[in-house]
Order: C-alpha cells, then sequence, then structure tokens
C-alpha cells in the first residue's frame, strides 16, 4: 500500500525524523490559506500522487510570495501528470503540499527495503541525492552504499554512522544524521514498511538533516495491525478494478494487453502472462485466486476481468492443488451465464476433481475451449483473439 509524501512525513515526524512544515490543500483557496500560515519568504508547491518523477513533470515550483503560490496551484491541481512512473495515461493531480522552502546545501539519498536475495532489512545511501535511485545504481553503481541489518540485532549506530560516513556527511552533522537514520530505521520496522526512501535528504545551510522527500509504501499482509496506516489509503489514487479484487482477497493488477488472465497460484499467474507473450499474445492483468477460492470469488474474478474493455479473449489456467477444479468450473459457467460472456474463453483444468471441473464445463452449453496443457492454451487464446 502506498501513501502520499505529505502522509509519509506526518508519520516519519512521529519517530523524530525531521521534516520542513507543511500542510495539504485540496484547492486554490487552501493552498494560498497554507502559505499564509507558514508564513515564509519562499514556498515550495508540489503535487500528491503516487508516483515519482513528479519535478520532471512540471509537479513541484518554487513560489516567491502568494501570487506565484496561487499562479502554482492553478497550474497543477487538476492537471494529469504524466511521469515514467504513471505511465501514458498519467494521474490526475487532487491534492498539494504547500511546504515551506529550504535553504539547500548539499542532497544525499538515503533508504530502507526488504532485500529478498537476503531476507533481511537493507539501509542504502548515496551522495548522489535527488537523482532516480536506478540512474545511480545504472552508471555510478559504487556510489550505492549498502549495510544489511541482521534482524536479530536491528539497525546499530555503527552501521548508521559507517553508513553516513561513505556518503561524506559533513564530519560535525555525522550525529545528527545518525539520529535521523536510527529514526527512519525505527518508523520502517514499527509500521511495517516495505520501503522508506528519503530523496532527497538534505544538509541545510542551517546545518540540519532535513527528509525534503518522503515515500514509505506499506506490507499490505500487515495492515491488520496498522488501522491508522489504513485510513490514509487514497482510492482515487488506485486502479477501480484492483480496489473491487481487494474486497474479495483477490490479487489483481490491471494491466495493458488484452487477454484476461485467471489462476491460482502467483507463480502459475506470472508463467501464464509469460507464455501469452511467448506466443505473441498481451496479457491484460495479472489475478490470483488463491487456493481457498469459493464459487463466488471465482465469479467476482470473472466479472473484475470483464470490466476491463481491452479484453478480447480470457484464458483460465487452473491447477487444482488446494482449489478444486469444480470449483472453478462452477464459478466461470456461473459469471459466463450472469454476463453474457460472448468472449473467446479457454480453460485449462488440472490437478484435484478434474474430470468433475471438465464435465461441467462440457454440460454448460457454453462456448468454451478446453485446453490441454499451458502451452496449448495460452497458442488456442492468442489465436483466437487474433
Amino acid at each position: 500500500m502506498n501513501i502520499h509524501e505529505y502522509q509519509g512525513k506526518a508519520v516519519l515526524r512521529q519517530y523524530g525524523v525531521t521534516v520542513p512544515n507543511g500542510k495539504v490543500a485540496f484547492s486554490v483557496e487552501e493552498a494560498v490559506s497554507a502559505a499564509q500560515e507558514l508564513g515564509t519568504p519562499v514556498v515550495v508547491v508540489k503535487a500528491q500522487i503516487h508516483a515519482g518523477g513528479r519535478g520532471k513533470a512540471g509537479g513541484v515550483k518554487v513560489a516567491k510570495g502568494l501570487d506565484e503560490v496561487k499562479q502554482y496551484a492553478e497550474q497543477i491541481l487538476g492537471k494529469v501528470l504524466v511521469t515514467h512512473q504513471t505511465g501514458p495515461e498519467g494521474k490526475e493531480v487532487k491534492r498539494l503540499l504547500i511546504e515551506e522552502g529550504c535553504d539547500i546545501k548539499k542532497e544525499y539519498y538515503i533508504g530502507l527495503v526488504v532485500d529478498r536475495g537476503t531476507g533481511r532489512v537493507v539501509l542504502m545511501g548515496s551522495e548522489e541525492g535527488g537523482t532516480e535511485i536506478e540512474e545511480v545504481a545504472a552508471h555510478s553503481p559504487e556510489k550505492i552504499i549498502k549495510e544489511v541489518v541482521d534482524p536479530a540485532v536491528g539497525l546499530t549506530t555503527f552501521q548508521a554512522r559507517r553508513l553516513a560516513y561513505a556518503i561524506n556527511i559533513p564530519n560535525e552533522l555525522i550525529n545528527k544524521a545518525v539520529k535521523f537514520i536510527l529514526s527512519l530505521y525505527a518508523a520502517f520496522v514499527d509500521k511495517d514498511c516495505s520501503i522508506a526512501e528519503i530523496n532527497p535528504l538534505v544538509v541545510t545551510g542551517g546545518g540540519d538533516i532535513i527528509a525534503l522527500d518522503a515515500k514509505l509504501n506499506f506490507d499490505s499482509n500487515a495492515l491488520f495491525r496498522h488501522k491508522d496506516i489504513v485510513e490514509l489509503r487514497d482510492l482515487d489514487e488506485e486502479d477501480e478494478k484492483e480496489i473491487q479484487a481487494s474486497k474479495f482477497d483477490l490479487s489483481y493488477i490491471a494491466l495493458d494487453g488484452n487477454i484476461g488472465c485467471m489462476v491460482n497460484g502467483a507463480g502459475l499467474a506470472m508463467a501464464t502472462m509469460d507464455i501469452i507473450k511467448y506466443y505473441g499474445g498481451e496479457p491484460a492483468n495479472f489475478l490470483d485466486v488463491g487456493g481457498g477460492a469459493t464459487k463466488e470469488k471465482v465469479t467476482e474474478a470473472f466479472k473484475i476481468i470483464l470490466s476491463d474493455a481491452n479484453v478480447k479473449g480470457i484464458f483460465v489456467n487452473i491447477f487444482g492443488g488446494i482449489m478444486k477444479c469444480d470449483i472453478i468450473a462452477e464459478g466461470v459457467v456461473a459469471a459466463a451465464r450472469e454476463l453474457g460472456l460472448d468472449k473467446p474463453l479457454v480453460v485449462r483444468l488440472e490437478g484435484t476433481n478434474v474430470n468433475l471441473g471438465k464435465e461441467i464445463l462440457n454440460n454448460s452449453g457454453l462456448n468454451i475451449v478446453a485446453a490441454d496443457s499451458m502451452a496449448d492454451g495460452a497458442q488456442k487464446i492468442v489465436a483466437l483473439v487474433k
């Protein structure tokens, strides 16, 4: 789950991480009022969307006076920002962060992430702040310093200090940097984050260490422990189909292809998308119905797939272990009848109750193409869609 920058900064402030003063605004009038309350000669007007690269897209403006705040707020609110993370469709800006200006002396990067390779939290830092970390990794990987955290001990003061020195934080500010990093780690662990990224972390002319930007992502599996974080969810930033899927505990991600996929198991779902691509097709979604799906859950999954106007055909690929093939078959038949399915449908079933599942499909009277294998099914649905 993602949250906005201003929300992330509010969370970090609770843990003693220094962030600029700022206020959220949903209208031009609120933006001007917020700037008046801040009372600083320089104010930054920042678009709030769940994507990086806002500055390059014109979503971050420095205002020197209330007239400029009003001008920039009018420009940005309602604008569709297109960045490298939004895709070509972009995201509409519906809220702004009005923030006090900052006397930036030097920019750095600090981030915490769960490294699947080591199964541990990794602290990363770089003196190439303000630049996308992917670019630094590609062109100057030696400038990214890493500290792997032992989960039994946690991030130590020594590790934070070593990283601060390694990224050339000024000697007189090392202690402040160490405190900042340890506070960031505390927030990361307490709130079950999957990513905590400060880019840039800045050293100011006055000798402060400040999080000028903040990106916090949270492990969705841990949200039941954090009702305060769940309340920060902005549904306007999410795909409607993904929101509907989450209500039925379905793992769904919309893509830009035209072949809808319904699969059980994340690994099989990934492989299904790969094999569709291999045979020249384009998957329209990732959808994992899970191992404990009911007829109703499968029906809802089918509805979500068909709500995508780009879908021209559907490939159901089920390997029944915990999931029973007859349950999937009943759901597919029920949904196809309810929705009056008029698009090609290819079904490959294997595993528990497979014969019963095939019998349900065969007796449904629906135009369903049976597949003997995953490859066979992928080839058939690609051919039918084309």
